[in-house]
């Protein structure tokens, strides 16, 4: 739980850093109602809470983002994380799909392009998980000569990996390889 606290915190200073002040000015704790968690007043509801900032993050920048290259990265990413384990249930699959093709931000682009891009890197992890994982990591760094592009695929994958309420080990290695491929401090994430 203490994770989640950690990257609510980061997301907190990243928000700051961008100037986009959210309604907690502090920036320490949680102002909502003291959860069941067992270290931090709202551990309950704070995974909703960074996916729901990462979100807006993202939506706030959606003008920007769209290149290929943030595209192809995202998927990249999306497909990482959903991979990190070195399996992907069909289940799985489906389900960040559906992440994927509701996601404002990656509205700016076609369904099925989408869906293609992150269903080959998939197949391509799945069959040769350390090749597919190279061939991953060099398309996502593809977007590093953007800074606001290449956070937003990092962004991109917080969202998918905390979409189950879970993030798992592999999924923080995850991102915090494409955080390396990026050039972006993977504390800045609190990964």
């Amino acid at each position: 739980m203490a994770m989640w606290d950690k990257i609510k915190d980061q997301a907190k200073t990243f928000q700051q850093s961008q100037g986009t002040r959210g309604a907690s000015g502090s920036g320490q704790g949680s102002h909502g109602p003291a959860g069941t968690g067992r270290s931090g007043p709202s551990s309950g509801g704070s995974k909703a809470q960074v996916i729901g900032m990462f979100k807006s993050q993202l939506a706030s920048a959606k003008a920007e983002l769209k290149s290929g290259s943030y595209r192809d990265a995202s998927m990249a990413m999306c497909a990482l994380v959903a991979a990190a384990d070195g399996q992907v249930e069909p289940a799985e699959r489906q389900r960040v799909e559906e992440l994927i093709v509701s996601n404002e931000v990656l509205q700016n682009f076609p369904a099925d392009q989408l869906r293609q891009r992150f269903n080959q890197h998939v197949d391509r992890l799945l069959s040769n998980f350390e090749q597919g994982r190279s061939e991953a990591l060099q398309v996502i760094a593809k977007a590093a000569k953007k800074p606001a592009e290449a956070r937003a695929v990092v962004q991109t994958g917080m969202v998918v990996a905390g979409a189950d309420g879970t993030f798992e080990q592999s999924e923080q290695y995850a991102i915090r390889e494409a955080c390396t491929a990026l050039n972006i401090s993977p504390s800045e994430f609190g990964v």
